[in-house]
């Protein structure tokens, strides 16, 4: 792919995309520390306000490929500016909504441009500089998303407490607007070099191996992190006897550690992938097991919360990178489909924990499960590192056939 002129830095283009992802970050977790406050606003009890996350998620995995296909021909930036206009739209209609029902389908189509905004930013990101710099240059896109979680949802949850959920969603559209018009100033035109990429070409990158599997160790490997961190408030309360306030501060320490764990996989990315998707994934099962003991003492629950957080998004620049890799010429679709299995993977993560607690095994359980799916996506890694070891030797043995044709 190549820039169009542009008197903008990478710097400042990243920098654009991550606002984007600050955004999109606070607008979908905010919610889950404000579900009492809209059920008793919307006068429905707290399970039937959990279905407005579900309804945000089920956008994200029906946008992703719908809005890439969709825009598949438009210029990438004014994809980007019109998808992001898109969120600050359908946040504020949530902000407005008179009724439970409107308010569903407004988290339902503020989640459509999240994955579509996150899988051509990720490769628009990825093309503004050097190669070898690509993993770290998309993790500065994603570190708005991680920074979300250490200030915009902790800040945002303060202030839908105080002033009511409505003003969280209006903040969030504002935010999201002001990102389009960061977009707008500062994201150059990148266009790929001959033309834009067929959708039959995208889809077709899609199916290649190792695009698939690295979304099942997406979809798998990430369903540990949500078996725990869906039920990390009354792990942290029920368990580790920590106070609802103390809490709020905890949540801010594992944003962080996404936030350390981000920045830390994306340098060991580029030079290392598979290992850094190996090393992650044996480290965030053997923590989730650890966590059920450390849950008895404050300062060992602190210190394991923080390096699991630490280890979990060590290994998503790893695997978006790989994805992007393994489609080649044609990454756009593949990118946004690493979102959707990002949603299906909050949804298949917090399930099984659930299953685990209503089976009588306890709050802390779900680490359990997470220490279960944590291996199952290191499997399918391994899997998929042998798969390509063995797709490089049949290359090599068939450079060494041709070559005395050839001399």
């Amino acid at each position: 792919m190549r820039a169009a002129q542009t008197r903008t830095s990478p710097p400042l283009a990243l920098a654009a995309l991550a606002i984007g992802a600050f955004a999109i970050g606070t607008g979908e977790f905010v919610i889950m520390g404000l579900l009492p406050d809209v059920a008793g606003g919307l006068s429905v009890d707290v399970p039937s306000a959990g279905h407005l996350i579900s309804a945000y998620a089920l956008g994200v995995v029906v946008g992703a490929p719908l809005l890439i296909a969709a825009s598949n021909r438009f210029p990438r930036k004014a994809v980007l500016i019109g998808l992001m206009a898109a969120y600050a739209v359908f946040n504020v209609v949530s902000a407005l909504a008179p009724s439970y029902d409107l308010l569903v389908v407004g988290r339902f189509m503020a989640g459509l441009p999240h994955g579509a905004f996150f899988g051509i930013g990720a490769v628009v990101a990825g093309s503004l500089v050097a190669p070898d710099r690509r993993a770290r240059a998309m993790a500065r896109m994603f570190a708005g998303l991680t920074l979300a979680n250490v200030a915009g949802v902790p800040v945002s949850t303060l202030l839908g407490q105080q002033v009511g959920w409505r003003w969280v969603f209006a903040v969030v559209g504002l935010i999201g607007a002001l990102a389009a018009t960061a977009v707008a100033l500062y994201v150059p035109d990148v266009r790929p070099a001959d033309g834009p990429v067929r959708l039959s070409r995208e889809l077709r990158a899609l199916g290649r191996r190792p695009v698939w599997m690295a979304l099942l160790v997406a979809t798998v490997g990430g369903a540990g992190l949500f078996a725990t961190y869906s039920y990390i408030t009354p792990m942290l309360t029920d368990v580790a006897g920590f106070s609802p306030t103390e809490v709020t501060g905890l949540l801010a320490l594992f944003g962080i550690g996404m936030t350390v764990g981000n920045l830390l996989g994306a340098r060991l990315a580029d030079s290392a992938t598979l290992p850094t998707i190996y090393g992650g994934l044996a480290a965030e099962a053997v923590l989730a097991l650890v966590f059920v003991p450390a849950l008895q003492n404050q300062l060992t629950t602190i210190l394991v919360l923080f390096a699991f957080a630490v280890t979990t998004f060590t290994v998503v620049p790893s695997v978006q990178l790989r994805i992007i890799a393994g489609a080649g010429d044609a990454p756009n679709l593949a990118s946004g489909a690493n979102q959707a299995a990002f949603n299906v993977a909050n949804a298949l993560g917090a399930a099984l924990g659930g299953v685990a607690i209503s089976a009588g095994f306890g709050v802390a359980s779900p680490n359990v499960v997470a220490a279960g799916l944590a291996v199952a996506g290191l499997a399918i890694a391994v899997v998929a590192g042998r798969s390509d070891r063995r797709a490089e030797a049949r290359a090599s043995a068939r450079d060494a056939d041709l070559a005395p044709a050839a001399a």
